[in-house]
């Protein structure tokens, strides 16, 4: 079974570095109905960057404007997943050196029962070369 790779609306927050915070975020989208298929958080200087890519993105953003989230504009990443195999992600990545596209950012994940999955990120100037380089993984 080959990979299975798509774009995806990809989303920003900066909430405070404190707590609870990330949870208040996620209940929200919840309650309002929302399917994450990629959620990360990490520090940013004094405060937090969540990184969200839901399922359905017009459910997410009235999901947030109900629950009063503010999120930087929508940018496009690419969600890969496959079979678990040694250097599976080299071989996505692959695809984009050969094609000369410097990626901005990767998270991989094995995702038990045999199976992974990754995130990544390009420059906006590169999506349309790197869904092109991306098809034929």
């Amino acid at each position: 079974m080959a990979d299975s790779i798509r774009k995806v609306g990809y989303f920003a927050m900066d909430v405070a570095d404190k707590p609870g915070e990330a949870v208040r975020v996620l209940q929200a989208l919840s309650k309002g109905g929302v399917n994450l298929l990629v959620f990360s958080g990490f520090p940013c200087g004094r405060r937090a960057q969540l990184d969200l890519v839901p399922e359905d993105v017009a459910l997410f953003r009235k999901a947030l404007t109900r629950a009063k989230l503010k999120v930087r504009p929508k940018k496009t990443g690419f969600l890969v997943q496959g079979k678990d195999r040694r250097g599976a992600v080299a071989e996505v990545l692959q695809k984009l050196a050969d094609a000369k596209i410097n990626v901005t950012a990767v998270d991989a994940v094995s995702a038990g029962g045999g199976r992974y999955g990754a995130i990544l990120w390009v420059k906006a100037k590169d999506v349309n070369k790197a869904t092109r380089a991306l098809k034929s993984v």
